[in-house]
């Protein structure tokens, strides 16, 4: 399914043969430069959408914005791509200044992100945080649960406990290495090196999962997501080819087990 040189055709030689779906879950678009915001203020401008496991809140900030989570149930992701913002965290007892391009870990409680510099700011959290959930203006299209994801779980903790965590996502390319990989305990985020230009047509990858959704969050460019769905027994259930074009700032939602590539 991968071109010979990218480096994921190395992985899972031999998959475990997953079972054939009964149901398959629609994939999810969410075009914030297209829609009005969920919540609009004087400082901040915040738009919504949930997959299965992650809510993804996107908010265009201005200094003295204020995102605070009261209660958090557990870790969540805070990304700051532009390289001229900057923002204060306060969690667990600690603070710390984060700079522009940094990915950020969050721990689970009281937390407090205030926007010291103009820019984008994302936060990646679960589906377990129900109140976010009910901010999403496409919810209900989880109210029966994609059938193909398992349950939530997390990965175990970080072995000197929650703190919080902030890397630079300017990290020097590397041979082999698909993207920029962090983890923690809830979320995963691979983030791309910026490309210029329309890719290869004659170098794409396509593939599918499993078991897990992908979220394509674009935040420059245009970009064209390419899904198809497998062919079941039962004819009922077959959808039609989605070539589904997305503007920044944005959210392709592809659930599993949808071949896709962009």
């Amino acid at each position: 399914m991968y071109a010979a040189t990218d480096p994921r055709a190395a992985l899972n030689k031999e998959p475990a043969k997953a079972p054939t779906p009964t149901a398959f879950q629609p994939s999810e678009y969410a075009r914030f430069y297209d829609t009005p915001p969920g919540e609009s203020g004087a400082t901040a401008k915040t738009w919504y959408v949930r997959g299965q496991n992650m809510i993804v809140v996107y908010t265009q900030a201005k200094a003295g914005a204020v995102l605070e989570r009261s209660d958090q149930i557990d870790e969540y992701v805070l990304l700051i791509p532009g390289a001229e913002a900057a923002a204060r965290v306060e969690a667990n007892g600690e603070t710390k200044s984060i700079g522009g391009t940094t990915i950020t870990m969050i721990p689970p409680g009281p937390s407090r992100v205030t926007v010291e510099k103009d820019g984008e700011i994302v936060r990646l959290f679960t589906t377990r945080s129900a109140d976010l959930c009910a901010r999403t203006p496409n919810n209900a299209a989880y109210g029966k649960g994609d059938p193909n994801v398992p349950g939530f779980q997390a990965w175990p903790g970080p072995k000197d406990g929650f703190k919080i965590r902030s890397y630079s996502l300017d990290v020097p390319k590397e041979a082999g290495r698909f993207g920029r990989i962090f983890r923690c305990s809830t979320i995963m985020v691979n983030y791309l090196e910026p490309g210029q230009g329309p890719r290869d047509i004659r170098k794409l990858s396509p593939h599918h999962h499993d078991d897990f959704e992908q979220y394509s969050l674009a935040l420059s460019g245009t970009y064209r997501h390419h899904l198809r769905w497998p062919w079941t027994p039962d004819g009922t259930i077959w959808r039609e080819d989605e070539h589904a074009v997305c503007d920044a700032p944005s959210v392709a939602i592809i659930p599993p087990p949808a071949i896709h590539t962009s």
